[in-house]
């Protein structure tokens, strides 16, 4: 199995430019291939998730080079998790592009999502920092194109801010990863947590320095407050299930707070608590303007991308306590909240497509086509999204609030703005699909392109029904995300899979090659054994 770890990278590497070169006038191959190649990757992302449920973390070393000199790719669960996570989101946009006629808007949509799903795939299973800022480049151009598919005047100028913004973002990360690279002489996320741990105190200033910016770097990708601006002008304006992708998006940069600053800066390390100091009042500011953003938003598309913004600060409000039980509920509200988002933004793109010249604007128009069954959607998706029961927002929150008990303004914060997501999210909803019952004339025309709209509808009800699988498996789900907790507060098993051996190792190799070479040079030398 370990051998297939590399695999979620390599077969989206390989697809992307074979859909360019090879099928690049074939519309139909494209789809072929491009749905054959996700449903590929979630079955792989399966299999690696049950290997790594048995196993402890498992390792691929890439050229055979041990670290922390070569390239590792290591899988755990927390990898595995987000793993699955990407591939079933991958196929359920994947399809939803081609029932309703968005890969037709453009050129390259089915290779740059390819090149979309290498480059977050790989971000989620690199073992190096700067590897991670790799694939967060690979993504990024990715993610950049997708961004300004099918064109249009509003979308290429919100296409421009995020290309700027997140340039501004990459430009710190190498910053960060040459402070932290002059300090420590490493890179490798293992042999980093090995050294800052053995680090004396007074010398930890500038990888204080380092892990600062890291922590910005990360906060800009997960959309934290201060560095949320970006996001809803970005997924208001991409098209419908490129915004649904980019809900995995924010949790790239989420993922990479919970690996560094539980494997190489870890609460009560060398570092102190800086992490918890800085995330928690940032979560918490997030956590309301998102909500207040729902409330305040004037077209469906915002009201969901400030939901995004709300559920990020939800989920980061756990991550920062730093504790197994808080880190087990923020990892099953940050699967729920990707389903959530998701679905959400499929279902605003189906109001899109069906109101003419109105478009996503919160206010009444004649009923759409399907107006009930979309509305049905975007009720369930909203109270999922704001945290109602049945469904695994309520229960996401219920379990984030058991880990934070006694910390009472937490609690206020959680409550006070659930409250406020309703009445916004209500107010939408309402508006939007109720009272267009009392709006006279005719309904907007059928959508555009819309190839295959049946198609488009499964994508977003499947969805949906994770949320609902979620909710129904909420004990065994919550207890293999408890499992992936534990594992990440002892990370020796990690550390050790990495490095246990691997400087003897290298050196060995090393020193044997050296010899076989000075052998060989030899007047007269015999070749070497090939049994050896």
């Amino acid at each position: 199995m370990a051998d297939l770890i590399v695999a979620p990278v390599v077969l989206p590497a390989f697809l992307a430019p074979l859909i360019v070169l090879w099928m690049r006038f074939d519309l139909r191959t494209q789809r072929v291939f491009s749905v054959a190649g996700m449903v590929v990757l979630l079955a792989l992302a399966l299999g690696l998730a049950a290997s790594a449920s048995l196993n402890p973390p498992q390792v691929y070393r890439l050229g055979n080079w041990e670290a922390p000199f070569g390239i590792v790719l290591v899988l755990d669960r927390l990898s595995a998790l987000m793993l699955v996570l990407t591939a079933a989101l991958g196929l359920a946009v994947v399809l939803y592009a081609i029932g309703s006629g968005w890969d037709k808007r453009g050129w390259h949509f089915h290779s740059l999502m390819q090149f979309q799903m290498m480059g977050i795939n790989g971000a989620f299973l690199t073992g190096d920092a700067f590897n991670l800022f790799v694939f967060f480049e690979v993504l990024l151009i990715a993610s950049y194109g997708l961004m300004i598919h099918a064109g249009g005047e509003r979308r290429l100028k919100a296409g421009v801010q995020y290309v700027v913004y997140n340039l501004a973002g990459s430009t710190l990360f190498l910053i960060a990863l040459g402070t932290i690279y002059s300090v420590t002489g490493s890179l490798s996320m293992a042999d980093l947590a090995q050294k800052v741990a053995v680090m004396p105190a007074s010398e930890t200033g500038l990888l204080r320095v380092g892990a600062a910016l890291l922590m910005i770097v990360f906060a800009v990708k997960a959309a934290l407050v201060p560095f949320q601006f970006w996001l809803p002008a970005t997924y208001t304006n991409a098209p419908g299930p490129v915004a649904a992708l980019f809900a995995i998006m924010t949790k790239v940069g989420v993922y990479a707070i919970i690996r560094f600053y539980t494997l190489v800066f870890p609460m009560g390390g060398t570092i102190g608590a800086l992490a918890q100091e800085v995330l928690l009042p940032a979560a918490a500011v997030s956590l309301v303007i998102g909500m207040v953003g729902v409330l305040g938003a004037r077209d469906l598309g915002r009201t969901v991308a400030y939901a995004v913004i709300g559920s990020v600060g939800t989920m980061m409000l756990a991550f920062a306590q730093f504790t197994e039980l808080a880190t087990g509920a923020g990892l099953y509200y940050m699967v729920h909240s990707t389903l959530a988002a998701a679905a959400l933004f499929l279902i605003t793109d189906l109001v899109r497509e069906r109101r003419g010249a109105l478009g996503l604007s919160i206010s009444p128009s004649a009923p759409i086509r399907a107006n009930g069954l979309i509305a049905a959607f975007f009720f369930a998706g909203a109270i999922a999204m704001a945290g109602m029961p049945p469904l695994s927002g309520f229960l996401g929150k219920l379990m984030i609030l058991e880990a934070t008990r006694g910390v009472w303004w937490l609690w206020a914060v959680v409550l006070v703005t659930s409250l406020i997501a309703i009445v916004g999210f209500a107010r939408a909803g309402s508006t939007v699909f109720w009272k267009a019952y009392a709006v006279e004339g005719e309904a907007p025309d059928a959508p555009r392109d819309a190839s295959a709209p049946g198609l488009a509808f499964t994508a977003a009800g499947g969805l949906l029904a994770g949320l609902v699988a979620l909710t129904l498996f909420a004990g065994p789900a919550s207890a293999w995300l408890n499992a992936t907790a534990a594992q990440l507060y002892t990370p020796q098993a990690y550390i050790s899979a990495v490095m246990d051996g691997a400087y003897e190792r290298a050196w060995s190799a090393t020193s044997g090659h050296e010899a076989a070479e000075s052998h060989a040079a030899e007047p007269g030398a015999a070749a070497p054994d090939a049994g050896h």
